[in-house]
Parts: structure tokens; C-alpha cells; sequence
């Protein structure tokens, strides 16, 4: 007889560890650039050109680049996009918009991938809010990855946040995953959830944490050109996203410049410094 096994989760050396880091700090690095450049005029094929040239000058490879036939280096997502967007010379930012730039980067073989949602110029303070929620999802998640707990008390941080702060809609379907060696790693990381459930978290595992998070409801539909994820509603989504090491002492967050020493004292809105 065949008896089904749930697929391994990659255990990393903290020799491996230390590599996912150059990794995640050119991702973070990267970003920390786009945001800076994000402002009104600006088009998302801008951003992709300016995020290719700075990884591969920097000695990395884009993760995402020819993934599955993706054709850019980041994803764009703006304003009721949730994840996948592809960018493009007529995509113009305007005052007002949000866009979630997802970044990814592969420095000696190893993956980092990092999410930050940032707004255009003055945004309403509804979309503000949005990004303030989402952004502290993502890091009541990452302070779930602990050591000895299960994959799904991440979930269930991420969402018992989000429910804590008012009516929002939680995507799914789509979440976070193990990252390693690939971009796309099992385990799916849900972001709701009871928790409990799921592998044991034991050092050395390495995963990428990112809640999508909309004003409306938490329906989605993909467009014709097979990646780009919009809200059914039309309403405005955000979309923050590390990846951390589960470590003896505690969740080290490889795609944040600080490793994540200074949450939650840092600002919302300043996830990859």
C-alpha cells in the first residue's frame, strides 16, 4: 500500500541562512529605492527598469523575470490590483493611488522575496488606514514564527489583527509560502485561520509572510492576461510581504534591513528599513 506524506519543508544551515540574507538584503535594498522613486508620472515600467538594473548591478538575478512566463522583474499592482501585475509603459501612477511592489531576488542560488505597499503622493486617509492594518498583519504573523509553534498560529495572528481593526476583506486563496532554494516552497501559508494546525515550526525552516488585504470584500478575479488579481468589488487593496528564518532566538526577518529589530517602534509604512 501507498501512504501519503506531506511534502518535506527545507530545513536551511545557518551557513544557508546567512546567504537568504545577501539575498533578502538586496531585495530590501531594491525596494527601499522603488519607494523613493514612486511618486505622480511616474510609469510602472519604470520602476520594473530601475528594480532589474539594481539587482543584477548588484549581483543578483530577478526571481521573478521568466518565472512561469512572467515578463517583469516586480510585480506593480495599483489601487484595486491585490497581487501579479504586470507592469507597463501606459500604466501611469497619479496622485491618489496606492501600489504594491512585490520584489524578489536570487544572490548564490538563494531566493528572498519582500512586498511594501506605498502610496502616490496624498492618499486618503481611508487607504492610509488600509496600509496601516495590513502592514501590522504582516508583522503579527512574523512574531508568530516562533520555534515550536504550528504553521497556522502565523494565520491566525495575520487575521486576528486584521478582524481587530474593523470590516476588511481577506483574501484567499493566495498567501505566503516557503522560500529557499525555489521562490515557491511548500508550505502554503494561509492568512486566516485557527491555530494549532499544521507542521512545527523548528529552526532553519525559512518562509515568505504576505497579507493582502482589501477596503471591500475579500472576492477576487483574475484578468485576461493570466496573472494580474483585481478585488471583484473594485475596491483598493494593500499587500505587505517578508521573508523571515525561524531561529532559536525568535523570527529573523531577512528582507528587512534591520532584521526587524525595531518593530513595532518603526513607523507603518517603513516595512523594508
Amino acid at each position: 500500500m501507498f501512504r501519503w506524506r506531506r511534502p518535506a519543508i527545507q530545513i536551511k544551515t545557518p551557513e544557508q541562512v546567512e546567504l537568504m540574507r545577501e539575498a533578502g538584503l538586496l531585495v530590501a535594498r531594491t525596494l527601499e529605492l522603488l519607494r523613493e522613486a514612486v511618486k505622480p508620472g511616474i510609469t510602472t515600467m519604470d520602476l520594473d527598469v530601475l528594480a532589474e538594473t539594481h539587482i543584477r548591478d548588484h549581483g543578483g538575478v530577478p526571481s521573478f523575470k521568466g518565472y512561469h512566463g512572467f515578463p517583469a522583474t516586480i510585480c506593480t499592482s495599483v489601487n484595486d490590483e491585490i497581487v501579479h501585475g504586470i507592469p507597463r509603459a501606459d500604466k501611469v501612477l497619479r496622485d491618489g493611488d496606492v501600489i504594491s511592489i512585490d520584489c524578489g531576488a536570487i544572490v548564490h542560488g538563494w531566493h528572498g522575496d519582500s512586498a511594501v505597499t506605498v502610496p502616490v503622493g496624498e492618499i486618503s486617509a481611508e487607504r492610509r488606514r488600509l496600509l496601516e492594518v495590513t502592514e501590522a498583519a504582516l508583522w503579527a504573523g512574523l512574531a508568530a514564527g516562533v520555534a515550536g509553534a504550528h504553521l497556522t498560529d502565523i494565520s491566525h495572528a495575520i487575521e486576528s489583527h486584521i478582524r481587530s481593526q474593523g470590516r476588511y476583506g481577506i483574501v484567499e486563496g493566495y498567501g505566503g509560502h516557503g522560500i529557499g532554494t525555489e521562490m515557491h516552497m511548500d508550505p502554503l501559508i494561509a492568512n486566516h485561520g485557527e491555530p494549532g494546525h499544521g507542521p512545527v515550526l523548528r529552526p532553519g525552516m525559512c518562509f515568505a509572510v504576505e497579507p493582502m488585504v482589501n477596503l471591500g470584500g475579500k472576492d477576487t478575479r483574475e484578468l485576461a492576461d493570466g496573472w494580474t488579481v483585481v478585488t471583484v468589488d473594485g475596491s483598493v487593496s494593500a499587500h505587505f510581504e517578508h521573508t523571515f528564518a525561524v531561529t532559536p532566538q525568535g523570527p529573523r526577518v531577512l528582507t528587512a534591513i534591520d532584521e526587524g529589530r525595531e518593530w513595532p517602534a518603526k513607523p507603518a509604512g517603513s516595512s523594508t528599513s
